[in-house]
């Protein structure tokens, strides 16, 4: 047996010794209902959920303290330096803050009480992102005082809301986080068992549009068939969206590219997605590229008048809340004006149309030519006993690209402990506990490697 193999068996033992605890920590973690929005959860819970996570990091040597950001949120910040003169210093990145449970009559299980079932671990937050909490805690914990690593550590209480509140503090403290590598763990796997690095978030394009065709509502029998329907103008609108294949139109944006990392099975994003039988899957390019290398447009949200208790009435004025995810390589400066442009030229009848900015949020790339990704690679292999993969992800996390502004030098590396089968953000949430105690042996073997690779 080698050396890195007996180092990566003595790791994996004592994560699996610390196993029971990070399960009763995760269930007290998750039975804080740190949900960031005042309008729906006591704010005192997201508190509760700051001060838990600076204890546990104190207890391992930070000096972890409260940060309150622009948004009123509390981030956990702290370092842990080493001795050695020449260390390298990462950055361990998580967020506390959750997304509301939705509908309690969906789930299976109480969302903030940490139940197990199938092998699997249930609860809102499990997976995104207190899970991820965990596997620094783990990971640390098996490693002790044996580190040759300068840490620093953040956790961030609205990364769910969006508000940017840990996006200006960066700004604002910036060697406060400077480091040569940051483990931004608030992504995972391509399936149990799988290890990944994602390495591509798509951007997004958040707009409102409204349209007007009458000063108000009319009798359908009486004006019907000659006066302009809101609706069904919208209706239009947001059919000439997609082609007939499903492929998103918008005139200006590359709906050719190919995803060149991970293919995602078919199969596997049926069941994944929850497909029903016989709906087709959407676009022209394999399920990667309509994931991660072409634009996509969805429709949130429309105001229209309910089907119980409607009136036999034209609607005068409707509206509609639309997400486009771009890319990397197509800006949201371009994509909001090709966007803008496609409503405007399918609004028909010379209905009255506006376009409101909800949001934007840039794509990012990752560099993977440097030694931490060289490093982490090696390391999740050696944890999981399978090459780690390259994925893309849909969703956008904007403080990346504060992060590479920032600190241009730094490798950023996404990982984490979800994969598909987790549900984050919907009923039902889970993590695979094998994916936790896998991620955080990856993640000590890696702080062990990296310390000692050359720069």
């Amino acid at each position: 047996m080698d050396g890195g193999t007996e180092v990566g068996t003595d790791l994996g033992a004592r994560v699996a010794e610390l196993m029971p605890r990070a399960k009763e920590e995760l269930a007290e973690l998750v039975a804080i209902r740190s949900v960031a929005d005042p309008r729906q959860f006591p704010p005192e819970e997201c508190d509760r959920a700051a001060q838990w996570v600076l204890d546990r990091f104190a207890s391992l040597g930070f000096d972890a303290r409260l940060a309150r950001t622009s948004d009123g949120s509390n981030a956990v910040v702290g370092s842990r330096p080493c001795a050695r003169a020449d260390a390298p210093t990462v950055l361990l990145y998580a967020h506390y803050d959750v997304q509301p449970p939705l509908d309690d009559d969906a789930w299976e299980t109480p969302p903030f009480e940490l139940t197990e079932k199938d092998g699997r671990w249930y609860g809102r937050g499990t997976a995104d992102c207190k899970g991820n909490i965990l596997m620094h805690l783990l990971a640390l914990r098996a490693l002790g005082d044996d580190l040759e690593v300068n840490l620093k550590l953040v956790v961030e209480g609205s990364e769910e809301q969006g508000t940017g509140g840990l996006e200006g503090f960066v700004v604002e403290n910036p060697d406060l986080l400077r480091a040569d590598t940051i483990l931004v763990c608030d992504t995972g796997n391509a399936a149990v068992g799988r290890p990944a690095a994602t390495v591509s978030l798509r951007g997004m394009v958040n707009v409102v549009v409204t349209v007007e065709a009458l000063a108000s509502e009319l009798h359908s029998g009486m004006f019907g068939g000659a006066a302009p329907d809101a609706l069904a103008a919208l209706i239009a609108v947001l059919a000439a969206l997609r082609d007939a294949d499903g492929n998103t139109t918008v005139e200006g944006l590359d709906n050719t590219r190919r995803w060149e990392g991970e293919p995602y099975p078919p199969e596997q994003f049926r069941s994944d997605a929850g497909l029903l039988d016989g709906v087709r899957l959407l676009g022209d390019g394999e399920v990667s590229d309509m994931l991660w290398a072409r634009p996509a447009v969805t429709v949130l949200g429309i105001d229209c008048p309910p089907v119980v208790g409607s009136a036999a009435a034209i609607v005068p004025r409707t509206a509609a809340r639309l997400n486009l995810r771009i890319p990397p390589g197509l800006t949201p400066e371009v994509a909001l004006e090709a966007l803008t442009a496609h409503l405007r030229a399918a609004a028909p009848w010379g209905v009255h149309m506006t376009v409101d900015v909800e949001a934007t949020g840039s794509p990012f790339q990752a560099t993977t030519d440097g030694p931490a990704y060289r490093a982490m690679g090696a390391a999740m292999e050696e944890a999981f006993g399978t090459p780690m993969v390259s994925l893309g992800q849909g969703g956008s996390i904007p403080l990346c690209n504060v992060f590479t502004d920032t600190y241009p030098d730094a490798e950023i590396i996404l990982m984490g402990v979800e994969e598909p089968q987790a549900l984050i953000h919907a009923p039902n949430e889970s993590v695979d506990p094998r994916e936790i105690s896998a991620m955080a042996l990856a993640e000590a073997l890696f702080l062990r490697r990296y310390a000692a690779a050359p720069s």
